[in-house]
């Protein structure tokens, strides 16, 4: 304390650390990254994990001694359980944790399925490591943050949107196919491999794309298009 004005004299400022859990099915990969990001006084990573479920398990264990990392980094194809359906797990589950997608895929249809799932980034592989931590910064603040070549997509689909059957994904396509089958959202995630929150997001792009209101609409414009065979 100044004795002449009563302020705090030169004490060090304290650093918030933002936690990460790091989740990939290649140990190099974790690794890679844990390296670089240990050296930043604002990040720590909290732990690693190899797949989806490991991912969730670890983050029961760190909720129950009030542990929860701010942001997950996680990829998109591991075995066991995949990042879309992670991602959608650990939104729900835990909502106060971020979650930024580290992936080599950047095919629209997987852009939109994690970020319908809660994602608040999304990279490519082939990111600055700079990117990577404004990501995670990003996330950690509530913000969001997307890969360059991911935002010009996206910002292509909204000044110019495809229209009609064109519009969708191949796997909103597959979704249409299997709800003109009179499937249910949960069958059509067991199909397909998915959770069901993330098919019941995938119907209502398909009705909303197609300007639909019902299944039985999308059943007649699936027969239409050729996608099915007409019942006798």
């Amino acid at each position: 304390m100044n004795a002449l004005d009563g302020t705090t004299a030169d004490r060090p400022e304290v650093v918030t650390r933002v936690r990460v859990l790091i989740v990939d099915d290649h140990a190099v990969v974790r690794r890679g990254i844990r390296a670089y990001l240990e050296v930043l006084d604002d990040l720590e990573v909290a732990a690693e994990a190899s797949d989806g479920q490991e991912a969730l398990e670890g983050l029961e264990s760190m909720a129950a001694h009030s542990e929860l990392p701010d942001v997950v980094l996680i990829d998109l194809l591991m075995p066991r359980m995949d990042g879309v359906v992670a991602t959608s797990r650990i939104t729900e589950r835990f909502p106060g944790v971020r979650v930024v997608v580290l992936t080599s895929f950047g095919e629209m249809e997987r852009v939109h399925a994690a970020l319908a799932n809660g994602a608040s980034g999304y990279l490519l592989k082939d990111a600055e490591p700079g990117e990577v931590v404004a990501a995670i910064r990003a996330a950690a603040k509530g913000d969001v943050y997307l890969d360059p070549a991911v935002a010009r997509q996206l910002t292509r689909e909204i000044v110019a949107p495809p229209t009609g059957i064109s519009a969708l994904t191949g796997r909103e396509r597959d979704v249409l196919i299997l709800v003109a089958q009179g499937h249910s959202n949960q069958v059509i995630a067991d199909e397909l491999v998915i959770s069901e929150r993330t098919a019941r997001t995938h119907v209502s792009n398909v009705l909303r794309k197609l300007q639909l209101t019902s299944r039985t609409q999308a059943a007649l414009i699936a027969v239409r298009q050729g996608l099915l065979p007409p019942q006798a």
